[in-house]
């Protein structure tokens, strides 16, 4: 920047950078950007905002350039930051009279922010004259420069009462100690001012003025109370000013009331001076609950007067009632208010006069009256609700929260009767019984809207505590006598008890409905499911069916009846929403039934299939829709127990590749539903040639996956498992050798659970049953697992099951391949570099020491299995343990050895035919109705054909020990038989011959 010119070339640039023209803005902005590190940039925009004749467009842009600057290069160790001499010149202009009688109030505005936020850097050690400087104007004659200084001061405390560094707060406290008097001086006058200008019809521009003026000052006395002292009821100031909010309050209240015709916008000023008051209550019971004790009882008296009386209510506006309802939550549920009252001696004066105050004011009449007054008039649905259920009913139904508690009238209405509820049970279930009780005597003329309006309110109540109403209400009788009734009525005004029952029914049902009940119910459900009815009751209907299913007493026979109707009914639904959030929540819904009543949804699925491609399609850009579509997908595969129909397959195939391809967007919504998608379809597969090709290509993925997170791996890890069992040969040639070396990669930084979960994944390899020639296949694959499996994992306290896997896959490796077992002990000992007999004698010592801790029956006969390989091995240490390894033998085959009617001995894991394969193979055993998948089938041939339970663990050890004897001679042999314990080889006997 040429240094001759420079105020000339931004005020340029400022120029074209307000131009509405995009080719002209765009250059000028991003010379701007350049320029932020110049030295000397800022000093030039200050000058051009200062400059009242310039352009206020310029000027104002010119003002958030220097705001954005101060962002990003005002910090003493921001790269490039601002010279310290250029911030001493640049505090010492900011304070100018030229920026304190700003006349664009935009300006002034972005000018205060600026200030504000270099004060949150410097101020006070670094700019200790800015608070002194508008503290003088603040005091100056000139009403422009008093506004403008209020703004300015209101950012500045703002930015330091958000300091959290204990310093800072000292600080703080400082500053609130010097300027509280003052402002709240000048916060009372102006108060006064404006009010009493109100009353005297002032012209708008100077109630304006002065209102503004006692707003900002309002706004720093917040900041200031409830950052800016420890305890504010032991400062005379602080007390006084809280025991004027309630009094202003009131006095503004009748204000506005005169305000009305005179401008929205000084209508809005009044009503936001007003809410900032009930700000100042509400901050200072939430920090400082103690120092509020005096104020509880106003505050109780004024919320009861404006939310509970006629004459309040009708002063009152919707923002302002919200507020007094969070005011009275708040007291209500301050936990220094809730005490014992055997320990009050024990507790805080304060907070006993606060409990007792909160008796005294708050009898069984008022809270009475306060609970009949929320339901009857706060609860009721509004003209405008009304409004928008004519308008738009999806949008109406499926804005169900209706905005949060803390700032919409209705949702804090019921928190606040919630509140009441658990505070003074007793007194508002007698309350809502008696309400209850008046409309069920009352039938209500379909032409009445207001009694409507008041009995769904009600009925909204009672839904609302239910769970509190268990013994009260008997909703068998109630809905048989009253509300079945009431779903035959079909006047348009009805639509809102139709509606509202629907709620009920699905609320009461995870309460207190008989099974009896439960076919009537859902066969009203499905008459407000009609397409004949409005849709919000239909989406009502959709909730509570949602409910009514996803229930403990749920029952799929009970329900099978309607399965038909309820698919056909919600997909017509589901065509008719035109919002996606609507549509998702259908799916939902649909996904529900189909998990909970299996295949018998099978029948009934073909229409939605068809839809679904149309829906995925366009939901493009909606992933949370595409979310419930793959969840819904998921239950349609589990259900129907196959996918691969023609209206399922091509969508399920690129659902799968859009949901778990790392190099597609979506996928980071998609991947964990995708997964189990993916899993579901693997296992619902009959037979590997189903779509082969495909499901291979997705196997792909698996390793990116896992080098993305390993979040997922548990899944991971099952999707393998099914890829093991359905077409082992292809996927181990294939994506399954990548992946199980990126899990061998893993192993040494994973969780013991985690490897735990690998080594079963590992177990299944050497189970499968491959065809030559890769019948080797599982083992070359884990290969590279095996030193890790040698060698161990566990530090300090052994892990059962770590080592149950350990021993059972070295035994599995001994029972395929001598040879390759002791590759892997040569390999092992090469890796570590130490002698392969020593590795081999640590192992068997571990097989001998801690066969104790491997309590599965199967897995110690495998360990028996693979030590009695062991016995023919010919190694030397083998033997020197003979005597420990033929007395663990003899455990294992007291633990799995039955005798039968006639004395003899059997293997008993080759008599029982019926072992369960898989958690979901147990779990039939105790639900003898659940459909066996595809993946459980082969699951359990897999168990059946497996040595366990193929080969007899006496013959084979019979065997063996009639090799023994061959090779070592007998009187070798007869030398071994008698280093065992007499006792080992008195059971030993019971079962071979020795």
């Amino acid at each position: 920047m040429d240094p001759n010119n420079v105020y000339a070339v931004v005020l340029d640039t400022l120029h074209r950078a307000s131009n509405q023209d995009v080719e002209i803005l765009k250059p000028a902005a991003s010379k701007l950007s350049e320029w932020e590190t110049e030295r000397g940039f800022y000093p030039v925009l200050l000058s051009i905002f200062s400059n009242h004749s310039i352009d206020s467009n310029v000027r104002w842009l010119a003002a958030v350039t220097f705001k954005n600057g101060v962002d990003r290069y005002w910090r003493k160790n921001a790269p490039n930051g601002i010279t310290e001499d250029e911030k001493r010149k640049l505090r010492q202009d900011l304070l100018s009279p030229s920026l304190l009688i700003e006349p664009v109030s935009q300006i002034a505005s972005q000018l205060a922010v600026l200030v504000a936020k270099i004060a949150r850097y410097d101020c006070p050690t670094e700019w200790p004259d800015l608070v002194p400087g508008l503290l003088n104007a603040m005091k100056t004659s000139t009403p422009l420069e008093q506004h403008r200084a209020l703004l300015m001061f209101h950012h500045i405390v703002k930015a330091l009462s958000t300091k959290r560094l204990l310093s800072d707060k000292r600080i703080f406290q400082e500053l609130t100690t010097t300027v509280f008097s003052y402002i709240l001086s000048i916060w009372d006058k102006y108060t006064q001012i404006f009010l009493q200008q109100i009353h005297e019809g002032a012209d708008t521009i100077t109630i304006t003025e002065n209102l503004e003026k006692a707003l900002y000052s309002l706004k720093i006395l917040k900041r200031l109370i409830i950052n800016g002292f420890k305890k504010p009821h032991e400062s005379h100031d602080a007390l006084a000013f809280l025991n004027m909010i309630f009094d202003r309050a009131k006095s503004s209240l009748e204000c506005r009331k005169l305000l009305k015709g005179r401008g929205i916008y000084l209508l809005e000023l009044c009503e936001k001076y007003i809410i900032h008051l009930t700000k100042v209550a509400l901050g200072t019971l939430e920090i400082y609950p103690l120092s509020y004790v005096s104020l509880v009882a106003p505050s109780l008296e004024f919320t009861a007067y404006y939310c509970f009386t006629e004459q309040g209510m009708h002063l009152a506006f919707e923002r302002f009632t919200v507020q007094c309802l969070n005011l009275l939550k708040a007291i209500l549920l301050c936990s220094e208010y809730k005490i014992d009252k055997m320990s009050d001696q024990s507790k805080d004066p304060a907070a006993v006069r606060a409990r007792d105050i909160k008796q005294g004011i708050l009898t069984d009449q008022t809270v009475c009256h306060m609970c009949r007054t929320l339901v009857t008039h706060f609860l009721l649905l509004t003209s405008d609700d009304l409004a928008l259920w004519d308008a738009d009913a999806e949008s109406f139904a499926t804005d169900a929260t209706w905005g949060t508690w803390k700032c919409n009238l209705r949702p804090c209405s019921e928190s606040v009767f919630l509140t009441l509820f658990h505070e003074f049970t007793d007194i508002v279930i007698n309350e809502l019984i008696s309400l209850l009780k008046m409309i069920r005597q009352e039938p209500v003329n379909p032409n009445n809207l207001p009694m409507i309006l008041r009995k769904d309110a009600i009925y909204n109540a009672v839904g609302l505590v239910a769970t509190d109403l268990f013994d009260e209400v008997d909703f068998d009788e109630w809905f048989s006598t009253q509300l079945i009734a009431e779903l035959k009525i079909k006047d348009g005004n009805y639509r809102i008890i139709r509606r509202r029952t629907a709620w009920l029914i699905g609320t009461w049902s995870r309460v207190k409905v008989s099974l009896e009940l439960r076919p009537i119910l859902y066969q009203s459900l499905l008459e407000l499911l009609s397409d004949t009815e409005d849709v919000a009751v239909r989406l009502a209907a959709c909730d509570a069916l949602s409910m009514t299913i996803d229930d403990f007493n749920f029952s799929a026979d009970q329900f099978a009846p309607f399965v038909q109707s309820v698919f056909v009914l919600l997909f017509a639904l589901l065509k008719e929403a035109d919002e996606c959030d609507t549509k998702m929540h259908i799916l939902t819904v649909l996904s529900l039934i189909a998990e909970r009543n299996g295949e018998a949804v099978s029948h009934h699925t073909s229409e939605l299939l068809s839809y679904l491609p149309l829906l995925w399609d366009h939901a493009d850009q909606h992933n949370m829709l595409r979310c419930a579509i793959v969840s819904t997908l998921v239950q349609l595969v589990k259900a129907l127990g196959y996918w691969s129909t023609p209206e399922m397959q091509p969508l399920v195939l690129g659902v799968l590749d859009e949901a778990t391809n790392p190099k597609r967007p979506a996928h980071v919504y998609l991947l964990e539903d995708g997964l189990e998608l993916w899993k579901a379809v693997l296992e619902a597969t009959p037979i590997p040639i189903i779509c082969a090709d495909q499901l291979l290509h997705l196997a792909g993925n698996l390793p990116s996956l896992l080098e993305e997170t390993t979040e997922y791996l548990r899944l991971g890890i099952d999707i393998t498992n099914a890829y093991l069992l359905l077409m082992p040969v292809e996927f181990l040639l294939g994506p399954g050798d990548e992946f199980f070396k990126k899990l061998d990669d893993m192993l040494s930084d994973m969780q013991m659970e985690g490897v735990v979960e690998i080594f079963k994944l590992a177990e299944i390899c050497l189970k499968v049953q491959m065809p030559e020639p890769n019948e080797l296949l599982g083992i070359k694959v884990i290969w590279p697992m095996f030193r890790k499996i040698i060698l161990g994992f566990e530090n300090g306290h052994p892990n059962p099951s770590l080592i149950s896997l350990r021993l059972s896959l070295i035994s599995r490796l001994l029972l395929r391949s001598m040879p390759l077992f002791l590759e892997a002990i040569k390999e092992t000992s090469v890796s570590c570099n130490c002698d392969p007999n020593e590795i081999l004698m640590g192992l068997l010592d571990e097989s001998c020491d801690r066969i104790s801790l491997v309590v599965q029956p199967e897995r110690r006969k495998i360990i028996g299995l693979g030590l009695s390989v062991l016995l023919t091995s010919q190694i030397p240490c083998v033997l020197g343990r003979f005597p420990a390894i033929m007395q663990n033998i003899t455990e294992i085959l007291n633990d799995i050895m039955k005798s039968e009617d006639n004395g003899a001995y059997v293997d008993g894991l080759i008599q029982d035919t019926v072992v369960p394969s898989s958690p979901s193979d147990s779990w039939n055993r105790f639900c003898p109705d659940t459909v066996e998948s595809q993946h459980d089938i082969r699951a359990r041939q897999l168990t059946m054909m497996d040595v366990i339970h193929n080969v007899d663990i006496r013959t084979f050890l019979t065997n063996q020990i009639v090799q023994l004897r061959n090779q070592a001679g007998q009187e070798a042999f007869d030398k071994l038989v008698k280093s065992i314990h007499p006792t080992s080889l008195e059971q030993l006997r019971e079962y071979v011959q020795i």
